[in-house]
This record gives C-alpha cells, structure tokens and sequence, in this order.
C-alpha cells in the first residue's frame, strides 16, 4: 500500500578546515619569555608590521577561472522551480538563490557572479571547464564521481512519477507501472529509476519534450525529480498528477555543485554550503522555491 513520506534532509559533514601556518622564529629570542611563546615575525616591506597568513578562502586567493569574479553555469533553457524566467541572474528559483547564497556566504557580491551555459549532459564529461562550479539538479554519484568532483550536497531528491488524470492509471506499487510506456531525460538518475521499473522507456533530449509526449498521447507517464513534477502538476500541465514518489534510500539521492577534477575550489565551497545548512537558509530557500511533497505516496 502506498504511503506518505517528507523527505529527509540531512547537513553533509565538513569536508575543507582552514590551513594553520607558524611564523618562523627570530634570530635572537629574549632569553626572559615566560609566556613559552615565539615572537612574531615582521615584514621589513610593510614598515615592520606583524605578517598574517593568507587566508586561502579569500577571494583574491581562490582558483577562479577570471580573478575576483566567480563564474557559474547552468542550463539553457534553465526550466522552473530551479530557474524562474529562464534567467539565472535574476536569484529567483531554488538552484539560483542557492549559487548566490554560496557566493555571498564566500565573500561574493551579485555583481562578482557570472553565469555561463553548459548543458546538463556536458557538464559532468572529463575535461577542462568553463566555470567555477555548475548548479543544474546533478545528482552525486559514484559514476559522475570518476570524471569531475562534487561539492557536498545541497538539496535531498527524490524521483516522482507524473501522469495524465484522464490516463486511467491505477499506481499503487512500481508494479503497476511495468506495461506502461514512461519517458525520461536523457543521462538522468530519473531515466537511470525509469529503467529500473521496465523496458518501454523513451528516451527524450530534456523535460519539455517529455511533457509534449505526454500530452500527445504517446507516453503514459513522465519520472523527473519530485519537484520538478510537482511543477509541472501545478504551473504547467492541467490535469496531471503525480501519481508517486520513488522510495528514498537510506543514503539519499542529493544533488551537488560540480567542478572541473581536481579543483581546489571544492575546499572552500564546502564549508560555505555547510554554513547555509546550519543557519538555516537552504531551508529557507527550499520552502519558498520548491513544493510541499509530504502528501505524495511512496512506490515500492
């Protein structure tokens, strides 16, 4: 039978901890320094002042592909609730309130942010990339894992199922869904869930094309993140529903900033996405971006 589920959320632990640095010793130290402690050092080209290690977070110390500017991508189009009105730059949607939450909690202006295009399927192939991080719903996995480096997760998700009310279509198990012909975007975790239920899976190049068929007749139900259908059921398809939600694993499914391999940038991301966990704010944002989906019953 099905039941209700709320998503769990759970804050990823801190991965990157600030680099200590020991000042050397001076030449001659007083022979009376009952403190135990070693005088600091001074830099002659400064008038004598006490030298400050670098932070290695600071803005003028990161591995930014333009100095002093931090370069995001997504898609394009970049579909609701991520992205409203198809342009990042505006902070409306959850994915883009979330890169200028990051940004901010790291030191960034709005007007140091840049966005860039990279379309989903590119972004996490091997090779140099033309961004900082992207934010596009990709989804950490081990697979991805091999070719690009993730930050900590952002955002817990979980697959739904949409379907046509007038389809007729009586879902209480995934069972109930192995004769129906489901479409999928292609290099998702939602087609990689589509074809775990069975084989009439159509494969389509993004979600917009997965809605046209679905509307045309010729698929019985659309897999896509949770939210996303939620957004579709109440904004864009009159009539549709989500019929389910795929069973949340243990470790759940969640969603991370992607970088290049190898990017030392990830060091400092991670501790601005833990602080937006901790005070609140990705809460926040999810709460005024994204969808109620307690009521949606669970497929198994």
């Amino acid at each position: 039978m099905p039941r209700a589920s709320r998503r769990l959320r759970r804050s990823p632990a801190l991965v990157a901890s600030a680099a200590l640095v020991v000042a050397a010793l001076a030449a001659c130290a007083p022979e009376d320094n009952s403190s135990g402690s070693a005088p600091a050092t001074t830099d002659a080209s400064s008038g004598g002042e006490t030298s400050a290690a670098a932070d290695p977070c600071a803005i003028d110390q990161l591995n930014l592909k333009t100095p002093g500017t931090l370069t995001v991508a997504t898609d394009n189009p970049a579909f609701p609730p991520w992205v409203i009105g198809n342009d990042p730059s505006n902070g409306k949607g959850f994915e883009s309130a979330v890169a200028y939450a990051v940004a901010k909690q790291m030191g960034f202006s709005k007007d140091q942010v840049k966005w860039v295009v990279e379309p989903f399927n590119k972004s996490y192939a091997p090779g140099d990339k033309d961004f900082d991080f992207d934010i596009n719903q990709i989804s950490i996995t081990p697979q991805r894992a091999k070719a690009v480096d993730f930050s900590d997760g952002y955002y817990d998700v979980s697959q739904g199922v949409l379907a046509l009310k007038s389809s007729g279509l009586k879902i209480g198990s995934l069972a109930d869904l192995r004769d129906a012909n489901i479409g999928a975007q292609v290099g998702t975790t939602s087609l990689t869930a589509a074809q775990a239920i069975n084989d009439h899976v159509f494969v389509y190049d993004d979600t917009s094309a997965a809605k046209q068929a679905l509307n045309n007749g010729q698929i019985d139900a659309i897999v896509a993140d949770l939210d996303t259908a939620l957004y579709i059921r109440d904004v864009e398809i009159s009539g549709s529903e989500v019929v389910g939600q795929f069973a949340t694993a243990s470790d759940p499914e969640q969603f991370g900033l992607l970088f290049q391999k190898g990017n030392p940038l990830v060091e400092c991301v991670n501790p601005a996405i833990q602080a937006l966990h901790s005070n609140g704010t990705l809460d926040r944002l999810e709460t005024k971006w994204l969808s109620e989906s307690a009521d949606i019953p669970v497929l198994e």
